[in-house]
């Protein structure tokens, strides 16, 4: 024991230490490491064993409980003050709207939302990724009200969906005092220097900085290409040495005898039930099958992608460098986003559910007609390696401050056009009970809301509370009989100017999309985006109409003009509709054939006979089934500009049928998609691209010109 002579006077002395001695009558006594009779008399304080720290312990103990519980509520509690908007009045450029307003850090936000340091990765100060790590800590939280934000079939300009998601969120947040999150898809480079623009909402409803939203961003496309490109490089790469090598020539090379085989070989052994796992346990047999994947070129479906709009990449012809010994072949490249990995991305739950899902890709046959996997050539790990980061959602903010997810950006029609069902769980758990996600559908309900319902809700588990049905008066008007809208070309007198019977014509239309919402059981509020030629006669027509149409509510949104504000009345209808009961229900069952799948959806939702299939197309479809992809979800890929697969017949056509041209596999992001007419993955530039207007301030650095 430590004494009272090792100790210096006027020293604190506090004992930690726990023994037991035998006493003076044969009892056993509680002692600390100290001497207390010799130490008390040198030392200025001491702590007594029993009755020194033990109390000491305890306090500190329940500070720390209490501090943690403290720390949990505020968690639970938004911290968040918003941005206010300096309005202009006539609405300048989304470009000039952005710029003016400066952000808040975007650490600060994910700070003020319980986003704690630990579970945010920084790409500057306005932007960053979330980890997925921070959903394990918030798993008790009950999940907040889930919204789906899709739309009419537009024209060819958008009706402004996007616009009001942002708005939308603004207006809950801001307006309302509620917690609510916007998770919306990363855009495509290709069409912001084409002819669309930008695609971070508009007006006084935008997420910014709107140059990082349009232009890389945190590098999620860019890590998705070179995914893909590797795969494509890959499958070249294997015919060309099958074709050149012998059997024991190419196994040496593909396994030296020297090195233990990887994770992915000894998965391929296994799918092909061969019992060794080390080279010297093969016999030649064995390894001739599991070195020949025997890829058959003709069998190909996986192109090359670019994540810009470039037609005369749209056929092509590769290998015709004399290295490469007439291996030539003609393919073409996609734009990025159309790539399966996109899909899969946005609906993986996880990164072991991504890696997972990468391995069941299928890019070609073999020529005894066997599917070809990414697994079976090897790349799964490396595509997943080089997707490890794109699977976390990105924070941003919009011009009032509130909360937005970005993730992944899959197309609407080859794919299902959502953005990510990590972004809205992570969302969920952030806004929790009593909180809103409001999560957007591309195109119009037909095509992004169906498979919204059928595929993302299937994926996910999630229950949406209420969708947001956005309609316009030009679009109305266009389904009425209106003149042909063309991008670039200017509205017809029609649109600009009160026209109540043409417009009473294609209030039809919106009376199938309503239909299309209530059909998956869930409340429909329409949000009537007002353009300034609209007039209030004109409003007034649709939202009666919506309402006599089954509606649970309709409003006039004016948050391009201005922001949340403009869409309080919106908002609170939205919180009403969450708080009506829902019989949520799928429009099929998976168990179904895929044919009755795919009459379902032209049937119940396009208004349609049911699909028309070519001999070689039923063939198709019964080799898939064969394969065992039967119990797949069905991804139509059809024109977004009709309920049909004519983009010219307006309204709500009826008596027709679907032809379809063929019928394509994602086994990886787990669907098949039937294309009911051609379909075009690579999106060429007009002859006066929006890159004209795009620069750079050489003083600030901002990028100008985006819209």
């Amino acid at each position: 024991l430590i004494t009272g002579e090792m100790i210096k006077p006027g020293a604190v002395v506090i004992d930690c230490g726990i023994n037991h001695i035998e006493s003076s009558d044969d009892k056993r006594k509680l002692v600390g490491d100290v001497d207390y009779d010799s130490a008390s008399k040198v030392a200025g304080y001491i702590t007594p064993v029993p009755g020194g720290v033990g109390p000491m312990t305890v306090a500190m103990l329940m500070e720390n409980t209490v501090d943690c519980a403290e720390r949990s509520v505020s968690r639970d509690q938004w911290n968040l003050s918003y941005l206010p908007l300096s309005r202009v009045s006539p609405t300048p450029s989304d470009s000039v709207i952005a710029l003016a307003q400066q952000p808040r850090k975007i650490s600060q936000l994910a700070s003020s939302i319980g986003i704690p340091d630990d579970c945010l990765e920084l790409y500057g100060a306005y932007k960053a990724k979330v980890k997925l790590e921070i959903l394990e800590s918030l798993k008790s939280r009950k999940d907040g009200n889930y919204v789906l934000v899709c739309g009419i079939t537009p024209t060819p300009l958008g009706e402004g969906k996007s616009t009001t998601t942002i708005g939308l969120a603004q207006a809950l947040s801001a307006h309302l005092h509620k917690k609510a999150i916007a998770c919306i898809r990363q855009p495509s480079m290709g069409p912001t220097f084409g002819i669309k623009g930008g695609a971070a909402g508009g007006g006084y409803s935008q997420v910014i900085p709107m140059d990082d939203f349009n232009m890389h961003l945190t590098g999620d496309i860019h890590a998705i290409a070179s995914a893909h490109n590797l795969v494509a490089a890959a499958i070249d790469t294997r015919i060309f040495h099958e074709s050149t090598q012998n059997d024991e020539a190419l196994f040496n090379r593909l396994c030296p005898a020297e090195k233990t085989l990887p994770d992915v070989m000894i998965r391929r052994l296994e799918k092909l039930g061969i019992a060794g796992r080390t080279v010297k346990d093969l016999s030649a047999e064995d390894r001739t099958r599991f070195a020949r994947l025997d890829i058959d070129p003709n069998t190909i479906m996986w192109n090359r992608v670019i994540d810009m709009n470039d037609r005369f990449l749209r056929k092509a012809t590769i290998g015709q460098s004399p290295t490469e010994k007439g291996k030539t072949r003609e393919t073409k490249w996609d734009i990025s986003v159309a790539s399966e990995l996109m899909a899969a991305l946005a609906l993986s739950t996880d990164l072991a559910d991504l890696k997972s899902r990468i391995s069941k890709i299928v890019v070609a046959n073999s020529v005894a007609n066997v599917p070809i996997t990414i697994d079976d050539l090897g790349v799964t790990g490396a595509c997943t390696a080089l997707m490890r980061d794109a699977i976390k959602p990105t924070l941003m903010q919009t011009l009032e401050g509130s909360p937005v997810l970005v993730h992944a950006g899959p197309f609407a029609n080859i794919a299902h056009g959502n953005s990510s069902i990590l972004a809205d769980k992570i969302g969920l758990k952030l806004v929790s009970e009593g909180g809103f996600v409001c999560t957007e559908a591309g195109f119009g309900t037909d095509i992004g809301g169906e498979k919204f319902f059928d595929i993302k809700c299937r994926y996910s588990g999630l229950t949406p509370n209420a969708a947001v049905l956005v309609c316009t008066v030009r679009a109305l008007k266009m389904h009425g009989g209106g003149p042909k809208v063309t991008p670039g070309g200017g509205l017809a007198v029609e649109y600009k100017e009160e026209n109540l019977d043409l417009l009473k014509q294609g209030l039809v239309h919106l009376t199938k999309q309503i239909q299309n919402v209530k059909r998956f059981g869930v409340p429909c509020v329409v949000a009537i985006n007002r353009f300034h030629t609209d007039t209030s006669s004109e409003l007034e027509l649709v939202r009666e109409h919506a309402l006599n149409a089954g509606a649970f509510d309709a409003r006039v949104a004016e948050n391009w003009e201005k922001g949340g504000a403009g869409a309080a009345a919106l908002g609170k209808a939205v919180v009403e509709a969450c708080q009506q009961p829902t019989q949520f229900k799928f429009l099929y069952e998976l168990e179904q054939p895929l044919v009755d799948k795919m009459n379902e959806i032209v049937r119940n939702i396009y208004g349609g006979e049911g699909v028309e299939l070519s001999d070689e197309m039923r063939e198709k479809i019964e080799n898939l089934e064969r394969q065992g992809y039967r119990d797949l979800p069905i991804c139509m890929a059809k024109t977004h500009l009709s309920l049909s697969c004519d983009p010219n017949l307006k309204g709500v056509p009826t008596g027709f049928t679907v032809p379809i041209q063929d019928v394509r596999l994602s086994a990886g992001a787990g669907f098949v998609y039937p294309l009911a007419g051609t379909i075009s993955t690579m999106p060429g530039l007009p002859t006066r691209p929006g890159f004209y207007n795009i620069d750079v301030d050489t003083v600030t650095g901002n990028i100008t010109g985006l819209f």
